[in-house]
């Protein structure tokens, strides 16, 4: 099932002008908690209803309240009410939400067209490309490979409508949500893939059709390739599946991408490191049954590095990023590696097999080690990689580790400003004795329940070199069990927007 089928990018634009004689299906007006913070412009008719509803209670403003309307005296004839919230409360990250809300509850009645109104706190460049992102989200389509009762509609157009002001930079943020928003519906689909379907080799396929034509080039290191490079914890994690494995090389060059570009891009290279096993059964270290099914989703980094490339190959950015992500399945067999095993790094380094379910940070240390030697300055590994930082942080927050200080705030910056929480945890030399072993420079896996998600990034951190390097453990944040207005069950699209900011603008951190 190709890509575009878990998705219908809605034609997005802007829309300057009374809001009541714009074409659309849904038109969506935003209610703030103070009846005086929504200054719409509106025929008298639908503000006479709102007044009442407001005097009766029933109107409140509180976030994602939804009320719907008939009234004739809109082009739409369909009002739906959305509650804000208090309007000093608004930031981008709730206008992202509130375009998803409104795009998902738009496709549930049916409808294709959906207008959202940016009145109020709701105006200005950031909050109208956040509503245009939102609203971009809404289009994904989690259910996919039903073949009937599939229950939302398919979003084909969306509109952002203001009354004045700054059209063309307004009309360049609403483009650019869409590309921010498509690109997390990119990871998306690639994660929600099932693992029959979705193997090493038809993700590198996968990546080869995504950029075709485009200014990302694409190079696939087959099995054959990583033993040359000896890359011997890659190799050892695959070596238990009948399935091969691949190692996807991404590069974006703004040399490539502009005619104006230098003859070759100078300055920082950021290198951008993802997990992908396409199924994890743990290995030998078998999981339980319980919840395995969610293990396609242990390729969720790497499926966030796709997403964020696709935003760069059309948005672009001021330096050359590279992306490494090692895809793999685990799987236990008679050739499977095995607790006790050791095995040997592209870097020299050996690690003792002490866990075989420990097997996103093996491949990660070999991809990273290949970052390196391809010319990153910087680096940012991505990975759902320890259940310990879900336990930790539940299912709001991403761990964040790094080094230095000043590169991991960077990081933490960008998430801030892409709208992924990111939270830092400690990772000082008092953990290192949790890797310590008696016949191998490191095992993969402390022998102890503390501290998981610390020994985990500390094992990566040997592979990073002196580079200033990043870790995000995204393991309680990949997916969402619970559906909620703004997101539904599946596969959230987390970090995609942290690392597209992060490389748009590292000319400010470089």
């Amino acid at each position: 099932m190709p890509l575009h089928e878990f998705y219908t990018t809605p034609t997005l634009r802007l829309v300057v002008g009374p809001t009541a004689s714009v074409d659309t299906d849904v038109l969506v007006l935003p209610v703030f908690a103070e009846a005086e913070a929504t200054p719409l412009d509106l025929p008298d008719a639908v503000a006479s209803v709102m007044v009442a509803m407001r005097a009766s209670q029933e109107l409140k403003g509180e976030p994602y309240e939804q009320h719907w309307l008939r009234n004739e005296a809109v082009a739409a004839g369909r009002i739906l009410l959305l509650g804000v919230g208090p309007s000093t409360a608004v930031t981008p990250d709730l206008a992202r939400r509130l375009g998803t809300a409104a795009g998902l509850a738009t496709r549930s009645r049916g409808q294709a067209r959906v207008a959202i109104v940016a009145g109020g706190a709701l105006q200005g460049e950031p909050l109208v490309r956040a509503l245009a992102e939102g609203v971009t989200l809404a289009a994904f389509h989690v259910d996919a490979y039903k073949t009937r009762d599939r229950k939302l509609a398919t979003l084909q157009s969306a509109a952002i409508v203001v009354t004045a002001g700054g059209a063309d930079s307004l009309a360049d943020a609403v483009a650019l949500g869409s590309v921010l928003g498509e690109a997390a519906n990119v990871a998306r689909a690639v994660a929600h893939e099932p693992p029959n379907v979705l193997t090493p080799a038809v993700l590198a396929d996968r990546a080869r059709a995504l950029f075709a034509g485009t200014s990302v080039q694409v190079d696939v290191l087959d099995e054959t390739q990583l033993h040359e490079k000896h890359m011997g914890m890659l190799l050892g994690v695959a070596q238990g599946s009948v399935n091969p494995p691949r190692l996807i090389v991404l590069t974006y060059d703004p040399a490539n991408a502009s005619a104006n570009a230098p003859a070759k891009s100078t300055g920082p290279v950021l290198g951008l490191v993802g997990k992908a096993v396409t199924f994890d059964t743990g290995g030998i270290s078998i999981k339980p049954a319980e919840n395995m099914d969610k293990m396609k989703y242990d390729m969720c980094g790497g499926a966030a590095v796709l997403g964020a490339f696709h935003a760069l190959a059309r948005a672009g950015a001021p330096s050359r990023v590279i992306g490494v992500i090692p895809a793999v399945e685990n799987m236990p067999s008679g050739a499977a590696f095995r607790p006790g095993d050791i095995l040997t790094a592209a870097s020299g380094l050996t690690v003792e097999i002490t866990n075989t379910d420990a097997e996103g940070r093996l491949i990660l240390g070999d991809a990273l080690w290949y970052a390196r030697q391809l010319g990153a300055t910087h680096l940012v590994d991505i990975a759902t990689l320890t259940g310990a930082c879900a336990v930790a942080l539940g299912r709001v927050a991403s761990g964040l580790f790094g080094t230095p200080d000043d590169w991991r705030d960077v990081v933490q910056g960008a998430g801030t400003r892409g709208g992924d929480f990111l939270w830092p945890l400690p990772m000082t030399d008092d953990y290192k004795d949790l890797l310590k072993s008696d016949i191998a420079d490191m095992v993969n896996a402390a022998g102890t329940r503390y501290g998981g998600a610390i020994s985990a990034a500390l094992f990566l951190k040997a592979f990073a070199g002196d580079l200033p390097w990043a870790h995000l453990d995204i393991a309680g944040t990949a997916w969402a069990d619970e559906p909620k207005p703004y997101q539904p069950k599946g596969p959230t699209g987390v970090a995609v927007r942290t690392l597209i900011e992060l490389a748009r603008s590292s000319g400010s951190w470089a």
